[in-house]
């Protein structure tokens, strides 16, 4: 038998104490599970959870323990755990299902959790207000810009107006090339409904308001006029879904294109070589589109302290740069000025900060829970006039009476 000594002995009686107690410690610590699909995404789910674990390492009290759904089943997933009675407490949800959760009460309000005065916040904070509760907080807000290729344009500079627009778009488009790009296929009807809407705010309109559609107002119709006449000029690639026609775009094979700062993040990782740059989409009105995500917060979670405790550390200023700057082209929740090594790398940046205070979100606003049940008549129509030829009036009146009918019930 082994003989220790009295020194030894105390020793490891010392150290399985402090094990003990650091154990103990560490099983005191509340912990909150987090469920996103960005975790499930290759390079930024890694470093989301390594900017998380910083988190954790500043806490002696609380725990968030991401869970990585991907984006296609997120929904799905956390609704029917939600439906349950459990979920996880914290989720990081897209806008559309964000506005599906609230008139459901699947989420608390997050007013009283700390005092949030404190904090700047970035113009899409008022998207996580409803009826004057704010529900989130705004995680990621991706604006839209147009990405332009110098080299197919007059001068290498951007068109200014729609006029310019249009006719910059058909002077690049010959021998393998195209002006423009954008989506008209119902297989990424998601795509074609953000295109669209972007169409919608920078004509100066809105797809409802007041509780009611506004699919056949005059600036909605202006728009869905001005997108046939983008179609039927022969500019774009038609039928090319986004992934080809990005493709194409780096391949110095588009002009222009009107899409969110990740897609110039792609077009930067594809093909560093590339020169593009970004400018103001040439629609009359400054308002573009914005996909948002939110973090919210599970109304079946009873730990709000903790929950308290994660949004106050997230909304700092250092781990506020830090997820900008994790997060690529897009806003976070607070107003955090870019370092300026990343506006150097990545100069067409810019445009889409300057977007910001335009951003409107991609929903049926009064209406936002329906937005889907909207998008899917809006398309359908729009492609009547867009493949049928029938006039944009005709199609977004049908579009109009489909909505109240079939959507709203009256």
């Amino acid at each position: 038998m082994t003989k220790f000594s009295r020194r030894t002995l105390l020793k490891f009686a010392a150290g399985a104490g402090a094990m003990n107690v650091t154990r103990s410690f560490a099983q005191s610590k509340e912990t909150l599970t987090f469920a996103a699909g960005l975790f499930a995404e290759a390079g930024r789910g890694d470093r989301t959870r390594a900017w998380i674990e910083k988190f954790n390492k500043s806490q002696d009290r609380y725990v968030i323990e991401p869970v990585a759904i991907p984006f296609s089943k997120l929904a799905d997933t956390v609704f029917t755990q939600m439906g349950g009675g459990g979920g996880p407490d914290l989720i990081r949800f897209d806008q559309t299902d964000f506005f599906a959760a609230v008139p459901a009460n699947r989420l608390f309000p997050v007013d009283d959790l700390l005092d949030l005065s404190k904090f700047k916040f970035q113009a899409a904070d008022k998207f996580v207000k409803v009826d004057g509760k704010r529900i989130g907080i705004a995680f990621e807000t991706a604006n839209y810009a147009m990405l332009y290729n110098p080299a197919l344009l007059k001068d290498g500079a951007p068109p200014k107006d729609w006029d310019t627009f249009l006719a910059a778009a058909k002077e690049a488009t010959g021998r393998g090339k195209f002006g423009y790009a954008f989506r008209a296929t119902m297989p990424e009807r998601a795509g074609f409904w953000f295109d669209l809407s972007n169409y919608v705010y920078g004509f100066g309109g809105q797809w409802g308001g007041g509780g009611e559609p506004l699919l056949n107002s005059k600036e909605v119709v202006e728009a869905i006029t001005q997108y046939k006449r983008v179609y039927d000029l022969g500019v774009t690639p038609k039928g090319a879904d986004a992934a080809t026609y990005r493709r194409m775009f780096w391949e110095g094979k588009i002009g222009m294109n009107i899409d969110n700062g990740g897609v110039g993040g792609i077009f930067s990782a594809q093909a560093p070589d590339f020169k593009f740059d970004a400018a103001r989409s040439p629609f009359p009105h400054r308002e573009q589109g914005i996909t948002l995500t939110m973090l919210a917060f599970n109304a079946n979670s009873k730990k709000k302290a903790g929950a308290a405790a994660f949004v106050d550390w997230m909304l700092q200023p250092e781990p506020q740069a830090e997820l900008q700057l994790l997060l690529g082209a897009s806003n976070v929740a607070t107003q955090i000025p870019r370092a300026e090594e990343e506006l150097k790398k990545y100069p067409w940046v810019k445009s889409f900060d300057e977007n910001t205070p335009y951003g409107q979100p991609f929903l049926v606003r009064s209406l936002e829970s329906k937005t889907l049940d909207f998008q899917q008549v809006v398309c359908e129509n729009v492609l009547r006039c867009l493949v049928g030829g029938e006039s944009p009036k005709k199609v977004m009146d049908d579009a109009q009476a489909q909505a109240l009918s079939r959507i709203l019930r009256r």
